[in-house]
Order: C-alpha cells, then structure tokens, then sequence
C-alpha cells in the first residue's frame, strides 16, 4: 500500500545541504514517475491551521440548506457547490451520478485586468457572514498552500536538473482554487447508486494539488501503474501531493497524472463524514506550456496556454440543467 503513495519527508530540503536537497528531489522524481502521488512531511504547516480551517468549514457545511442557498454556485465560481453540481467521472467520459459531496470553493482573487480572464480564473471571493472567522483561516490557509506549492515546483525543477525557476517562473501571477469537500454521512445522503462516489474517477488538471485529508472507509483510492485500485495510506502529519495534466504533459509524461477516486459512504461506517482541503495550483493564466519531451519526458506535446488548458478540463466535469 505505501508503495503506491511514497512518504518523503522534506526536512532535509528545508535544512539546506546539497547532499539533503538531492536526496528529496530525486525521491520526488521517483515518486512522481512509479505514483504520481506521494505523501510529504516536514512542509512546515501547523496541525492548527488545519484543524483551524477545517472546523470553520464544517460550521458553514452544518448551516440549513436555506441558509447556505444564497452562496450557491455551479462549478468554477466562488461559494457553495451544492449537492448535485458535480461529477468527476465525466471527465474521462464517463456519465456517472453526481459526486456525493458539497465544496466550498475559493482561489486566486488578485485580477490581472482583462475583463473576460477575471470573470473566470479571478474572481471576488464570497465568504458566509454566519461563520465568522472562516475567510481569515481559509485566507491564510490558501497563502500557506501557494507558498508550499511553489516550494514544491522548485524541488521538481531540481529534480529534473533544470534550472530552479523553471516552473516557478510561470507563476508570478498564478491561478489557484481552494476547495473545501465535505463528503456526507449515508444517514444524510442515502445509500449511493451503482457507480457513484463521493468524487468519481477522474485525474487533477493542474500542476501539483495538496490535500489535507482525513481517515475514513469511504476514503481515498489511487490507481496503480499495474491497474489496481489500492487505499492511499494516511498519516496525520503529512499532506498528500499529487500532479495534474498540465504538469503531467509539461513533463512529457515522465510524471504521471494518476486517476483517483474517493469512496462512496460504506454501510459499515453510516454516520462516517469526513472534510478534505485541497488546493489545486496551477500557473499564470496566459503560461504557455511546452513539453520537455525526451530524453527528460517521453513525448512532446504541441504547445498549449494553460487557461484554455484548464477551461476545458473543468466544463468536462460541470453536471449540465
């Protein structure tokens, strides 16, 4: 099971020695080829910040419905993603029921001055008056993402002996979104239909993503390089790191962009909920992404702007009226 997801602890990166720095870059390198996913330790975000952030968000997700229906917004926006407005299976073109879930979805806000780009990728943040605290922690808790999100764009460069801003040059100005799951109990949600999970089968989009997650029946699963659905391992400490598409096919597929799902609510554990925060980071919405391609990678993909990337990623998975 480890095997499938890989612990690196950062520390010897953090701590400065060439000798430290090359083992984790190339754990990293290794991680990301056999995975896609690995799990760090040693990023240096407190266990308060988390459990911080989490509580609020489960304050918001506890409000009645009516109370929660003005913050209401499909896939993309900023606010309340309701029962039903997603499902992550359509993305690898498989009609599936909706995600079993709601998500509280922030992200990236600083606009970049062309109308039709902030409507999309920078919009205003919308946060609930009735909890309050929660745009402080989330706030804060997305700044610490993105910082430990460029640290870790910074560790693939040297794992790939490039240099050090290879990725990170292409985000000064970056798109992001900070997603807050709650995945319901089966006494609130009802007992699943055939193929429906709590999020379906899909890959992430983007560059790297960091969950903080917790233990539970209905859990994450990743999908091995041999073909096998196995349970991600889970340790308190550590966040769960796992690249995108963009990332995948920057790479020229040297890392993989592996397909995961999170389980449905299992029968054994009916009253099991359990809140993941996962931010997603990408790049500068206008970035154009050039494949390595061999030796590094195995393919070299035609170049593509990573904003129109990503917008067709994201309308594949967005549940139609």
């Amino acid at each position: 099971m480890s095997e499938a997801v890989p612990l690196v602890d950062l520390t010897p990166w953090f701590e400065g020695s060439a000798d430290g720095k090359r083992e984790v870059a190339a754990r990293i390198d290794e991680a990301l080829r056999e995975s896609g996913f690995l799990m760090i330790t040693g990023h240096g975000v407190s266990s308060e910040e988390r459990a911080t952030t989490r509580k609020l968000a489960r304050a918001f997700f506890g409000l009645p419905a009516e109370t929660k229906a003005p913050y209401a917004v499909s896939v993309g926006g900023r606010g309340w993603l309701p029962p039903g407005v997603e499902a992550n299976g359509y993305a690898e073109g498989t009609p599936t029921p909706p995600d079993l879930k709601e998500s509280y979805s922030v992200g990236a806000s600083d606009q970049v001055g062309v109308p039709e780009i902030d409507a999309f990728w920078f919009q205003p943040n919308v946060w609930p008056s009735e909890v309050p605290g929660f745009a402080d922690a989330a706030t804060g808790y997305m700044r610490r993402m993105r910082a430990l999100s460029d640290e870790l764009l910074t560790i693939f460069a040297a794992a790939l002996d490039l240099p050090a801003d290879h990725f990170t040059r292409h985000t000064g100005h970056p798109t992001y979104t900070f997603n807050i799951n709650w995945y319901p109990p089966m006494t609130h949600v009802g007992t699943p239909e055939p193929d429906q999970f709590r999020i379906g089968p899909h890959t992430d989009f983007g560059t790297v993503t960091i969950l903080d997650r917790q233990a539970g029946v209905g859990g994450l699963q990743v999908y091995t390089s041999d073909g096998r659905w196995v349970d991600a391992p889970f340790d308190p400490d550590a966040f769960t790191v796992n690249i995108g598409d963009l990332m995948a096919r920057w790479t020229g597929d040297r890392w993989r962009s592996t397909r995961h799902r999170v389980l449905p609510p299992d029968a054994s554990a009916p009253d099991e909920d359990l809140v993941s925060l996962i931010f997603f980071y990408e790049t500068d919405h206008d970035a154009r992404i050039s494949s390595l391609g061999p030796p590094l990678g195995h393919t070299a993909y035609p170049e593509v702007v990573a904003s129109e990337y990503l917008h067709e990623k994201l309308a594949a998975i967005t549940v139609s009226d």
